[in-house]
């Protein structure tokens, strides 16, 4: 194992004692587990990946009217019976 130092402040030190008590582990095992979980969770991703999603979007819908994005508002309201 490799021994890390971090600095947290005074609340998230008591915060974190607490939670690892509650489960009955010590701190230490307590943020290897939280660790683990963030590690196995897939990479946000990134700001290209997310760009290109949006615009993959674009266009994927057809209301058949051509004024819709100057009436918005009209047609939600008459959507929403307003």
């Amino acid at each position: 194992m490799v021994r890390t130092h971090i600095q947290l402040t005074d609340e998230q030190s008591r915060r974190l004692k607490a939670r690892a008590a509650n489960q009955r582990v010590s701190v230490s095992e307590f943020v290897r587990g939280l660790v683990d979980r963030s590690l196995s969770e897939p990479a946000a991703a990134d700001q290209t990946e997310l760009r290109k999603r949006a615009l993959a979007a674009v266009g994927c819908g057809h209301s058949g009217l051509g004024d819709v994005s100057e009436r918005h508002d009209d047609y939600l309201a008459e959507a929403y019976g307003q």
